[in-house]
């Protein structure tokens, strides 16, 4: 066969030095099964590349045409090419800073977590801060015997960890687990005791019957022991970038939805382009967690990259907790929690704010939201602030999550056009234990709820909120199709009736994507004047038995025509 390619490519490099295209392209990807997300030209099997844009798609033999004496022929040998996937909800530094501390997003019981925890304290000079990210305690294979409030106490960690301050973000980043070293460096005392203890407004520390820390913060509890720790360096905060970059190219993701920073993280944005290191698109949320970074942005208006590499248009705002600390924010009881509902995490009054001073100046709002109430406040927040702002018809607010929906409030995010930028990942995982925080009905009516949302005419994005969960997009696109665990589990899928074609699901992480940051014009589809943004597939996801689809692996991105990562 690799003969025949062979003979084939010599004709073409005989014929194009022959007859001399007029407009030759830099690069030619041939012999492919190419999905395009293009409707009027769903299917094709090469692509002309010219100047990082789309010249032309259609048949080998039709691309033939664009070939020159300095084209280069990548022979996709079948392998399967669809639009460069867009990451929609994601953290690019915690990606890379994860690499710089202790992954905890594997260990499978909490003795496991104390191993490791032992391990990098041997290694460590007293005093030395010790970070990890990753656990979740419903999770593992086992709990600890004992517990609080369903989550795990610090004795075991504080015990090999006696001279060594200790902070370990839970994956969600909604809670964390401190040592006693940590709570007595930011003050967080026994009730009893007779110095006042530290307390948080938005956030919980967890405490036994006796009034005793756990050494589990939820929420905004976790700044107490967070801001203790020491800012990371600039040479820290270079590595940890171009760590997530790799690791984005080798996923196959060609732009990325930064979920929320500050001016720190665009200034090193910047930098990159400007060097030539920058090989991801980045669309950046700036946080509402600091309101003069809001302020000084009103002033100067969005940032909207000519080059399309780095742009700030959007605000992230956080208004609820995750499901696994109890956090999000219900409209009724949790099931397994009677008498708590989870957290307002930042007041209504703010959203109201930011929105309406957001829409007339060109920002769009993306509002973190899981809970059902959390996810009703929102929506009625935006509706009065579009009210109030009829001038402004492109506004493409989001709602950052969107997983617990009262069923009411289903249809508001056709009506409204709001955008639901979900993770399909998060079924996978969360499914098998949300039913405990929930119940089934509220799962049933108004959870992971993606194929009646897009009924109502709504966009759902597609994305896997790293590094809450791995970034590649893979098992992310068979929990779209399959909405069953990674393992399989259970036979026909969870609710079956929310599953996305796979159509549906490469979609979410393409156009889609491009649509929620106001590029859709420029990129999300293989079509002529694009951007020549690819993500190219050892198998072909699209036609492979369902089973099959968790052993593909990304071979080749490509972004802006440039290869940015190839397997071979």
């Amino acid at each position: 066969m690799k003969n025949i390619y062979h003979l084939l490519f010599l004709a073409i490099f005989a014929w194009a030095c022959k007859s001399g295209p007029e407009n030759p392209a830099d690069k030619v990807f041939v012999n492919g099964i190419i999905y395009t997300v293009d409707e009027a030209n769903p299917k094709a099997q090469a692509v002309a590349v010219k100047d990082g844009l789309i010249l032309a798609v259609g048949s080998t033999e039709e691309i033939q045409a664009y070939v020159g004496e300095s084209t280069e022929v990548i022979d996709l040998q079948g392998k399967t090419m669809t639009p460069g996937l867009i990451e929609s909800h994601a953290h690019l530094m915690g990606i890379g800073y994860n690499k710089l501390e202790i992954d905890l997003m594997y260990v499978k019981t909490y003795d496991e977590l104390i191993e490791k925890i032992a391990e990098a304290a041997a290694k460590a000079q007293p005093g030395d801060w010790i970070t990890g990210r990753g656990w979740h305690q419903d999770k593992w294979l086992q709990m600890p015997d004992k517990t609080v409030k369903g989550f795990q106490t610090h004795d075991a960690l504080s015990a090999v960890t006696p001279n060594n301050p200790v902070y370990l973000a839970h994956a969600s980043g909604h809670a964390s687990f401190v040592n006693k070293k940590a709570m007595e460096l930011a003050g967080i005392t026994p009730l009893r005791s007779e110095k006042p203890t530290q307390e948080v407004e938005g956030g919980e520390v967890l405490r036994d019957e006796l009034g005793n820390p756990t050494g589990v913060l939820v929420e905004r509890a976790s700044s107490l022991v967070s801001k203790l720790i020491p800012k990371e360096t600039p040479e820290r905060a270079e590595e940890a970038l171009t760590l997530a970059l790799k690791e984005l190219a080798e996923k196959g993701i060609t732009s990325f939805h930064d979920a929320g920073s500050g001016q720190d993280v665009i200034d090193l944005l910047q930098k990159f382009k400007t060097e030539g290191k920058l090989t991801a698109r980045q669309y950046v949320m700036l946080t509402g967690r600091q309101p003069e970074l809001l302020e000084a942005w009103y002033k100067k208006g969005p940032m909207i990259d000519p080059d399309h590499f780095v742009t700030v248009r959007s605000i992230k705002l956080n208004c609820d907790g995750a499901l696994g600390p109890w956090g999000a924010w219900l409209l009724e009881d949790y099931s397994d929690k009677p008498g708590h509902r989870g957290h307002e995490t930042l007041p209504m009054s703010v959203v109201t704010e930011v929105s309406e001073k957001a829409l007339p100046l060109g920002f769009q709002v993306c509002a973190h939201a899981i809970g059902d109430r959390a996810n009703q406040e929102i929506l009625d927040r935006f509706e009065a602030a579009l009210a109030k702002n009829p001038e402004a018809k492109d506004h493409r607010f989001r709602i950052e999550h969107a997983q617990h929906l009262h069923p009411d409030d289903i249809p508001r995010f056709g009506q409204l056009g709001v955008i639901a930028a979900m993770q399909a990942i998060h079924l996978s995982s969360d499914r098998p234990w949300a039913i405990d925080r929930l119940g089934e009905k509220r799962i049933i009516d108004g959870a992971y709820v993606w194929q009646t949302l897009m009924q109502t005419g709504a966009v759902v994005t597609n994305g896997t909120d790293a590094p809450v969960e791995p970034v590649d997009p893979i098992p992310s696109f068979f929990a779209s199709v399959a909405r069953k665990t990674l393992q399989g589990l259970p036979e026909g899928g969870y609710e079956a009736e929310q599953k996305m074609t796979r159509q549906q699901a490469l979609k979410s992480y393409t156009l889609d994507g491009a649509f929620a940051e106001f590029e859709e014009d420029f990129k999300g589809s293989i079509e002529v004047g694009k951007a020549a943004d690819f993500t190219v597939f050892d198998k072909d996801i699209m036609e492979i038995p369902e089973n099959e689809i968790l052993n593909a692996k990304v071979e080749m991105t490509v972004v802006g025509g440039k290869v940015v990562f190839s397997r071979q």
